[in-house]
């Protein structure tokens, strides 16, 4: 009697977990699909070139750490030299590369050794050096060359050296769109009630599309099986998930590969924390911590749904298993050293939804699904198994959870349709079932193992090594270099 009310319990306890997630989720996908209407129509007719004849706009530092980037790095500085924006600068931080990064950069902007002086406001490792070029095209490029010290690190290198207003935080190996500043750049702009302290775009998944001198010339869908799991993955978690909470002002998370920040701000608050490995969710939570601590205003962390921002993502097991690892312990680090916020009202929405969402359905979402699967064994075992209650919750979380997948591939086809065909269409929903029994329990696994890390392993600020593959190229493809003057024209204009 007692057992089988215990179990009655534990079934009542699932289905609450699995409701109010859903709930969640329904909300935030028809919230983000709205806002995502909005954002269209309001935008549809916006000339982002119009903004280059402002009298005023906010200067940015493009601010990019790189280690061992030598099959990218030139092809993607290319990409950063012909960005569309009136006022900005490039600084690459050479992060203690142990390949040819810094020399192939050196010899082909034609670099020298400089004098700059700089600021340290925030503490680094040791610089060995800053180069300029000789040649006035390249006029707003600088590279730091410094010891090894981690991604966070060379971001606060980089952060030093930089002058301007705001600083677009990326990754090098990135591909970005070219009014990917300017778009960012508007809720600085048009905001008058909040201040804008920060502002995310949408990342799309660059592997397999042919990339020639930093730009995409070919949009295609990923080849690799774990590519096309993650596409799916992303149009979730960024057309779906970041843009209700946006819209809500409760954006936790801005992607370390893809961010513009409030430069003094973040000075203030002691720039990127070293010990954390999820920097970027750490650095937006610690900055709205400031916000209503220190400045006590009402402010706002913006979200641009355009897709702007192209990266690399892993193609094999163990590069996945090295980045799920790091994610899930960068979380567990922000919410343990954020703590304070957990149902404070002091922080608004934040304390009250956002920071608990995060811990019950972002850091516990795996652990509940681990205890789910070994309840469900360990009652079958006893014979103890409701059929009627197994199935009817099966049959509920496979059906919304499909659901929430194909509703994430039509608003993206809806909105700005990157990806086309039918080939496509087809794979992208086969892969939409296929995610509920191998990718999603792939991802579970490797989240727990994230939390075994954290708290039993004694190096949890490894950032384990991600090898890239580098972009496709396709001689019939390749146009004729930007010459000098061209690159020198797109800075100017």
């Amino acid at each position: 009697m007692v057992i089988r009310l215990c179990i009655e319990y534990v079934n009542y306890f699932f289905f609450a977990y699995a409701f109010v997630l859903s709930a969640m989720y329904l909300f935030t996908g028809i919230l983000s699909g709205i806002e995502l209407r909005n954002y269209k129509n309001k935008n549809r007719y916006v000339d982002y070139n119009r903004m280059l004849t402002f009298q005023v706009l906010p200067s940015v530092s493009i601010i990019a750490p790189a280690y061992n980037e030598e099959k990218t790095i030139i092809s993607n500085i290319k990409c950063l030299l012909a960005l569309q924006y009136k006022d900005y600068e490039i600084i690459v931080v050479n992060d203690g590369s142990s390949d040819t990064t810094l020399k192939k950069i050196i010899d082909y902007f034609d670099l020298v050794r400089s004098d700059k002086v700089y600021e340290s406001d925030l503490h680094c490792a040791h610089i060995r050096g800053v180069y300029e070029s000789k040649n006035l095209a390249y006029s707003h490029l600088v590279v730091v060359d410094k010891e090894n010290g981690g991604k966070a690190d060379a971001l606060n290198a980089g952060i030093n050296l930089s002058k301007n207003d705001l600083f677009l935080a990326i990754d090098v190996d990135c591909i970005i769109e070219p009014d990917a500043i300017l778009k960012m750049v508007k809720p600085f702009v048009d905001e008058t009630e909040k201040t804008v302290i920060a502002s995310g775009g949408v990342i799309r998944i660059a592997n397999s599309c042919e990339i020639v001198n930093g730009k995409i010339t070919k949009i295609q869908y990923p080849k690799n099986i774990w590519a096309k799991f993650q596409v799916l993955e992303y149009f979730r978690a960024f057309t779906l998930g970041r843009m209700a909470w946006s819209k809500l002002n409760g954006l936790l998370i801005i992607s370390g590969a893809f961010g513009l920040f409030d430069r003094k701000r973040v000075i203030n608050i002691g720039g990127y924390d070293k010990n954390s490995v999820g920097e970027d969710l750490e650095l937006v939570v610690r900055l709205r911590r400031y916000m209503h601590d220190v400045e006590r205003k009402r402010y706002k962390v913006a979200f641009i749904p355009d897709p702007m921002c192209w990266t690399e993502v892993p193609e094999t097991l163990k590069l996945l298993s090295i980045q799920r690892n790091r994610w899930a312990r960068g979380g567990i680090g922000t919410i343990i050293k954020h703590r304070k916020m957990f149902l404070n009202p002091k922080y608004g929405l934040i304390g009250i939804i956002s920071f608990p969402y995060w811990i019950f359905f972002e850091w516990l979402a795996p652990i509940v699904q681990l205890s789910g699967i070994i309840y469900f064994i360990l009652i079958t075992s006893m014979g103890l198994l409701d059929l009627r209650v197994f199935y009817s919750l099966l049959f509920f979380v496979l059906t919304f959870t499909g659901t929430y997948s194909i509703l994430a591939i039509f608003l993206e086809a809806y909105t700005y349709n990157k990806y086309h065909g039918l080939r496509y269409l087809s794979q992208s929903m086969l892969f939409a079932a296929l995610e509920l029994i191998i990718y999603q329990p792939l991802n579970m696994i490797l989240s727990i193992r994230g939390n075994f890390d954290f708290f039993f392993k004694k190096d949890k600020k490894h950032w384990g090594e991600m090898t890239r593959n580098g972009f496709t190229h396709k001689p019939s493809f390749i146009p004729v270099l930007m010459t000098e003057d061209e690159i020198e024209k797109s800075h100017l204009n």
